[in-house]
């Protein structure tokens, strides 16, 4: 397939029924809201942004709406227009996502479908309207605020869902971020390495940046389940990796085990605040998303703080531009909800500003992957597809593997639009005094 083909696996799962559904696992997903009026606001709403869209919404009455271009564009069908209406004029695009989750609305090319509204996030809704927004939809609850004592919560209701959930749809890597194949076109063509290789390629990459090799003293914030730590170890390292994940703890320490490389990786349950010692490097892949948007100069400053004087850190981060993300700071997104509590992306011109203004770091290399990750999620779904009834075997009903569904072809159509972009940053920290730092 090409990048441009956005046909989903053959055995995408069936839409569900919202009498189906479990109502004590997924109260919002089984009871759509009575709210008639706001319904139709966001019928209306709806119906004058898709005219501007190369989708097709069809309806049961055999009604359709979209660009008539000639060409063919991807189907959006409209199985329950009343429920998923509804939830939109109830809750936004928590409703929207709860509507697949539902199976109130379905399609065959789901990333084909959002990426249209992704491209044009910013315009959908007319300005006066937007700033509505933090009267008619939900806010955050506080108990999702990254503080110490909410964040291991946060972080355990994604990553210690099921080791052998990640499992399914990643690769022997178990690298959940990412990949790097090398160059765009790479990313953009069929001859692509294997996904493991090109996850090994991004944590060479980033270890490589931070200037990682025989005795150096690393910290990595975040370990996922071990490969950036084994990695690292193998170039002769000492390793020290902070992890909020009980679960991913566990395999990652049962990983470094088997490698033989105990002596040298030491894996700590620990928030990065807490941290304490002097490291002359310091990696952390895809977790400053988690942080929040009021933590980003305690996190920064926290990376000041652990390195040594000279010493490099090398960060990869999901970011979003900078005018959305002031627009929809405060908003409660469906990610939010169902995936990320406490979440933020960051612009990189925030992240310029915050280490400008909060710590002494110096932000020297910037490489963008957008269109890796855009390939990376792609791989993931079709993984995830093709192993349902793995999931299944799990324990995941179809709600949620729709909801994992919706988040994969979400994050996708991000990347794929340029809405979202990943970055690979590295920050130096001054040499002491009188001395020269690495080179």
């Amino acid at each position: 397939m090409t990048v441009n083909d956005h046909r989903e696996p053959a055995d995408q799962r069936e839409p569900t029924d919202c009498r189906d559904v479990d109502p004590q696992a997924w109260p919002d997903v089984a009871h759509p809201p009575a709210a008639r009026l706001r319904g139709l606001a966001a019928r209306s709403l709806f119906s004058a942004a898709v005219r501007r869209l190369p989708i097709c919404v069809e309806y049961p009455d055999g009604t359709r709406l979209g660009q008539r271009s000639g060409r063919v564009v991807p189907r959006m069908i409209v199985r329950r227009p009343q429920a998923l209406f509804a939830r939109v004029g109830s809750a936004g695009l928590i409703g929207f996502g709860e509507a697949f989750m539902a199976g109130d609305w379905t399609t065959d090319e789901l990333v084909g479908v959002l990426t249209p509204f992704a491209e044009r996030v910013a315009e959908l809704v007319p300005a006066p309207l937007q700033r509505l927004r933090p009267l008619v939809l939900p806010r955050h609850p506080a108990d999702e605020q990254n503080t110490v004592a909410n964040t291991r919560s946060n972080i355990a209701r994604h990553y210690d869902l099921s080791n052998e959930l990640f499992a399914t749809f990643l690769d022997e890597t178990l690298s959940y971020s990412s990949a790097y194949f090398g160059s765009d076109a790479a990313a953009d063509t069929a001859d692509w390495p294997q996904l493991a290789d090109a996850q090994r390629a991004k944590i060479d990459r980033l270890l490589d940046q931070a200037g990682v090799g025989p005795g150096t003293r690393l910290l990595e914030i975040g370990t996922g389940w071990g490969e950036l730590c084994l990695r690292a170890a193998r170039r002769g390292a000492q390793v020290r990796s902070l992890t909020l994940s009980s679960e991913q703890r566990e395999l990652a320490l049962q990983r470094i085990a088997d490698a033989g490389l105990a002596d040298q990786v030491r894996v700590d349950l620990l928030d990065y605040r807490l941290v304490d010692g002097e490291y002359d490097a310091v990696v952390s892949v895809e977790m400053l998303e988690a942080v929040g948007r009021e933590f980003w100069p305690t996190y920064f400053q926290t990376v000041e703080r652990v390195l040594a004087p000279g010493g490099r850190a090398a960060i990869q981060v999901i970011t979003m531009p900078h005018a959305r993300m002031l627009a929809s700071a405060g908003t409660y997104t469906w990610v939010h909800k169902y995936i990320f509590p406490g979440g933020q992306l960051p612009s990189i011109e925030a992240l310029r500003q915050v280490t400008a203004e909060h710590t002494s770091l110096r932000m020297v290399d910037e490489l963008s992957m957008g269109r890796h990750y855009a390939r990376t999620l792609r791989l993931w779904r079709e993984r995830f597809a093709h192993r349902s009834a793995a999931v299944t075997q799990l324990g995941f009903d179809t709600v949620f593997q729709r909801m994992w569904t919706f988040y994969l072809a979400y994050s996708e159509a991000g990347f794929r639009s340029g809405y979202l972009d990943v970055v690979q940053l590295r920050l130096d920290k001054p040499p002491a005094p009188g001395r020269r730092g690495p080179s």
